[in-house]
């Protein structure tokens, strides 16, 4: 009887360890802290895209293999002027990255390279870099969701 609960916690032992949740199951690099959709997840055709990245990177983001258009969040203005703070200011239909919170993110719109997402499998693409190493040394994420 003694072995059988020595083989049971063993294996129980074994099976907390051998178990992956959270951030081990994602499969993001490091640097990618969340996306949305995740992959594999089914959205709806007005799904916006997002993906965070730890602090010190940068983006720009793909689309089905396209290369979206980029906004920096801190380059825009109101009238031709610098967007006080609080402000509001109409956001462009292009990608936006949002440097504060090293953010990328992309809503379907009128009048957007992508104005609705087609019913059907889709591939998302990031090629971030950090800020100090520049473009050149960029890496890439990629993964599928589907919409309905």
């Amino acid at each position: 009887m003694s072995v059988g609960i020595a083989m049971g916690l063993v294996l129980i032992i074994f099976g907390f360890n051998a178990s992956q949740t959270g951030r081990d199951e994602s499969g993001l690099p490091d640097a990618i802290e969340r996306i949305s959709p995740a992959d594999g997840d089914r959205v709806l055709r007005q799904a916006q895209i997002i993906v965070d990245f730890i602090e010190g990177y940068e983006a720009v983001m793909f689309i089905d293999g396209m290369e979206l258009p980029t906004t920096r969040l801190d380059e825009l203005t109101s009238s031709g002027q610098p967007a006080t703070p609080g402000a509001q200011v109409e956001l462009p239909p292009t990608a936006v990255f949002d440097p504060g919170n090293s953010i990328i993110s992309f809503q379907p719109q009128v009048g957007a390279v992508i104005e609705e997402f087609t019913q059907g499998e889709h591939q998302g693409k990031v090629l971030y870099w950090k800020i100090l190493d520049g473009r050149s040394k960029a890496r890439v994420y990629t993964w599928q969701f589907e919409t309905d």
